[in-house]
């Protein structure tokens, strides 16, 4: 597993300061993709499980924390560098083994592939 893909990025998140992102929607590069159900904090296994809604038909899916770009508390909204498509081919959420390392593994090579972070700009 990489760590530092399951970190949020420094000028993004202090996490020695309280913020819980459960109910925030989350834009991709190319529109809204949803609703945060679930954020987790740790370090070096942090991450979003994002609820679509209609987008997907109601599916969810699992965004490691460096793909977190932006955090806008007054406006509730986390920006993920990350399109749609890419965030659709994903692999599927597993509710019930999503917190494993070997289904954390299989999210984090796909998204490995990626380049971190982003602009932070939008």
């Amino acid at each position: 597993m990489q760590p530092e893909l399951w970190n949020y990025r420094a000028d993004v998140y202090d996490v020695n300061k309280s913020l819980d992102l459960a109910g925030y929607h989350v834009e991709a590069t190319d529109g809204k993709i949803g609703s945060i159900d679930e954020a987790t904090y740790e370090v070096g296994e942090s991450y979003m499980v994002v609820d679509t809604g209609p987008w997907i038909f109601g599916k969810k899916v699992m965004l490691p924390a460096s793909t977190v770009t932006q955090i806008d508390p007054q406006e509730r909204k986390v920006y993920v560098a990350r399109t749609k498509q890419e965030i659709k081919d994903a692999p599927e959420f597993d509710e019930s083994n999503f917190k494993e390392s070997a289904y954390r593994d299989r999210v984090g090579e796909y998204y490995g592939r990626f380049p971190y972070g982003g602009t932070g700009t939008f």
